[in-house]
């Protein structure tokens, strides 16, 4: 997904993906830790989290980033 080189992207969204996905892995490790008393599951539990929420507001920041562009595109049509 191709963002527009004349918008002025903030790095806030980026770097509050980043708080959110690493706070939901933490929070995902330390209740894994009532129930698991082995650390390798716990970590690996609370990477999986993090990594999942990280990506899925990515990927939506992209979107709505891509979306909201105000300027007019002009993109090729593709053949076929």
């Amino acid at each position: 997904m191709k963002l527009c080189p004349r918008c002025n992207h903030s790095p806030w969204p980026f770097v509050l993906i980043i708080i959110i996905a690493s706070v939901t892995g933490f929070i995902t490790w330390l209740t894994l830790g009532l129930s698991v008393e082995e650390s390798a599951p716990r970590i690996t539990a609370g990477a999986v989290a993090g990594l999942a929420v990280g990506a899925t507001l990515l990927h939506y920041v992209l979107g709505c980033l891509k979306r909201h562009c105000r300027h007019d595109h002009r993109y090729p049509k593709p053949h076929g």
